[in-house]
């Protein structure tokens, strides 16, 4: 921490977050809609607001100073992976392999485990593909017209797929939520995956366990299509090559390669196609790109003006401890996600705070970003204006009130991160 910040002077440093967030979400409410403001118009606001705030500049070194942190080579990277995701998500899309994943997820489903096993499918293919919105839009209607079938509730089995996208969206490398956390705290993909295998997977086994024991559903999928397994291998290979320690931009570079060839040789690409989808991926990352560098300049700024050293001020004069600055992290990316009810962004905008207090309390990167990831999907998966919980409760035509009751994995996965950070663990804290 540098100096002394007056509570004055920390308060006006931080206003510009306070006013995109006051900004986007009395403007949801008075649309009664959380999608109808668009998030890059909000930053853009505040980020014009911010220019007042720095004193003793000229308009143009005030600009340069919201360009600093949109230039940082940290941002540069994210941008760069956030480009080749695109790529490869699209590419895979295109060649087959999303339809390939889904037809061996659910010929892999047991007769007599269907509640289990289309929440394992779920886990799969949200993996997979690191789409909680995809797995969701691919899934949901199948697991309704499968409980229409059997007379079975449909709100819960939707309720048990939208569960398990979280687990994908939480753990996939190719996941936005995945790349802003690592990013933003400056670890490895692959370190953040280990460390929230240690939330993630226990709380995918008690709800395999809750499952378990609910009344069976003895039913096959109707319409089961031919698994093309080479569709498939472009997956497999993001997961092991980034365990494998390979460089996250090479891995998706080679990816959307090999993705590309699997596609063009079975006849399900031609070049030009690829090309295409190539195109279509990185531009469909547009908004992303903008609000990254929108929410990166405005940070900037915070810190320039002494916000997030005020905020270590308060934070050590409420004698602040480690555990006390995860709970804070948790808190942090909670509130923000359901302000903006978008879990993405709200890594965006706490993860500079978290990492600032990471590097004070000395919490690993990787154990931070786990727990901005992990907190940002359980409030995006209890909130009913979520894009996925009002994507699913379209598609399954009932409310998004009534999924929530039976929405096991996130209190669980929220339980269990709690555990984690309040009970200490050698291999937890390591």
């Amino acid at each position: 921490m540098k100096g002394y910040v007056s509570n004055k002077r920390g308060l006006l440093a931080l206003s510009p977050l306070l006013v995109f967030l006051l900004l986007y979400l009395f403007l949801s409410i008075a649309a009664d809609d959380f999608y109808a403001v668009p998030l890059t118009v909000a930053f853009l606001a505040a980020s014009l607001y911010s220019l007042s705030i720095m004193r003793g500049l000229t308009v143009r070194q005030r600009f340069e100073r919201l360009a600093e942190g949109a230039a940082s080579p940290s941002v540069m990277q994210m941008l760069w992976i956030f480009i080749l995701a695109g790529a490869f998500a699209a590419t895979a899309k295109q060649m087959g392999a999303i339809d390939a994943t889904i037809q061996l997820a659910l010929r892999a489903v047991p007769p007599g485990f269907v509640l289990s096993s289309i929440f394992l499918a779920s886990c799969f293919i949200s993996l997979a593909t690191g789409t909680s919105v995809g797995t969701i839009a691919a899934l949901v209607p199948i697991a309704g017209s499968m409980a229409q079938q059997t007379e079975t509730d449909v709100a819960m089995m939707v309720a048990i797929v939208v569960g398990g996208a979280y687990f994908g969206d939480n753990l996939s490398f190719i996941s936005d939520t995945t790349i802003v956390a690592t990013q933003t705290q400056g670890c490895e993909m692959k370190d953040k995956f280990w460390a929230n295998v240690w939330i993630t997977l226990p709380a995918a086994l008690i709800c395999l366990a809750i499952y378990a024991v609910l009344p069976s559903v003895n039913m096959k999928p109707d319409h089961l299509g031919e698994v093309f397994y080479p569709a498939i291998l472009p997956y497999i290979y993001i997961i092991v090559a980034a365990l494998a320690g390979m460089n996250v931009m090479l891995v998706l570079a080679s990816a959307t390669v090999l993705a590309g060839a699997i596609g063009i040789a079975s006849g399900e690409l031609t070049p030009f196609g690829w090309l295409k989808a190539m195109n279509d991926g990185i531009m469909g990352m547009d908004e992303l790109i903008i609000v990254t560098l929108l929410a990166a300049g405005l940070m900037q700024v915070i810190r320039r003006a002494g916000g997030i050293d005020w905020l270590m001020q308060l934070f050590d004069r409420r004698k602040g401890s480690r555990r006390k600055a995860e709970l804070s992290m948790a808190a942090m990316v909670v509130l923000t996600d359901f302000c903006t009810a978008n879990n993405t962004i709200a890594i965006l905008s706490v993860g500079p705070l978290a990492r600032y207090l990471a590097m004070r309390y000395n919490i690993p990167a990787k154990r931070a970003a786990s727990i901005l990831d992990t907190f940002s999907c359980l409030a995006q998966g209890i909130i009913p204006y979520g894009a996925q919980m009002l994507i699913a409760s379209s598609l399954a035509a009932v409310d998004p009130l009534d999924i929530i009751p039976h929405l096991y994995y996130p209190y669980v996965l929220g339980a269990v991160a709690i555990v984690y950070i309040i009970l200490p663990h050698k291999a937890w804290n390591s």
